[in-house]
């Protein structure tokens, strides 16, 4: 059976002392409303902030992520972040080809791809996003640029590998907007993703890899989208960075856990 996993992107938000109170605060209720831990639960925060949050989160089976990393373990690249680094702050995991990367870097499937074996060969283990644009989606093309993405991103890097990873697809009209794909849409989607996995890597593999949903998931509409089958979580921006909406969030992803 596939984990539910929820990750908070903080994204450039929050400094050092509000970032670790709200890591307390989602630690501190969490142990109160979720022993056993039908959930897996990831935070996110800028790159300053990760001490921080660390030192909260020490001891609790809450992870920590980072949201990006250098195709590098070291080198003459200003202002970037390798593998080695995000692994020596408490990291576990890191979002790589979020769409922010894309439309404001100029991130390539290319590139993100060499983060992405970067990131596995130092054990840490990507939450890989990707998704369409409206307009994308308005001309029908949505499936074919998934697709595009997915093979980019996953060139050459081998099943057993694949099987660890986490697929979040983003619809980009969705992220930040207030508007979010429709609990069809989003498993017509994550169902489309996981036969590429399966037609790419075998069933077997298909059917362990986690796909979250991201795209202006709030309290509201979660527990619609985590009901269906292959909604396996969320990437969750906005209302990550408020307590109450955040646990609600992971308390939808807990009962979708009951019932499967």
């Amino acid at each position: 059976m596939r984990p539910y996993i929820v990750a908070g992107n903080w994204k450039m938000n929050l400094d050092a002392r509000s970032g670790q109170s709200l890591a307390s605060e989602i630690r501190a209720t969490l142990e109160q409303t979720h022993p056993g831990g039908l959930v897996r639960v990831l935070l996110c925060p800028p790159f300053p902030l990760l001490p921080s949050v660390a030192e909260a989160l020490t001891g609790s089976d809450i992870g920590l992520g980072g949201q990006n990393l250098y195709p590098a373990d070291n080198g003459a690249f200003t202002g970037e972040v390798s593998a080695p680094m995000l692994a020596a702050a408490g990291c576990s995991h890191v979002i790589l080809g979020h769409s922010e990367r894309r439309g404001y870097f100029g991130e390539t499937d290319a590139f993100i791809n060499k983060k992405v074996r970067h990131a596995l060969a130092h054990k840490l283990l990507p939450i890989i996003c990707m998704g369409e644009t409206l307009e994308q989606r308005e001309q029908d093309k949505a499936r074919q640029t998934v697709e595009t993405q997915f093979r980019g991103v996953l060139k050459d890097i081998d099943g057993d590998s694949v099987g660890n990873l986490i697929l979040a697809y983003e619809p980009v009209w969705a992220i930040g907007t207030g508007k979010t794909a429709t609990p069809k849409q989003a498993q017509e989607m994550h169902g489309f993703i996981r036969t590429l996995l399966s037609s790419t890597y075998g069933d077997s593999v298909a059917q362990s890899v986690v796909l979250q949903y991201g795209g202006s998931v709030n309290a509201d509409n979660a527990a619609d989208l985590f009901a269906q089958e292959d909604v396996d979580g969320g990437l969750i921006g906005g209302a990550s960075l408020r307590t109450q909406d955040f646990l609600s969030i992971v308390t939808a992803a807990a009962e979708a856990a009951k019932r499967t």
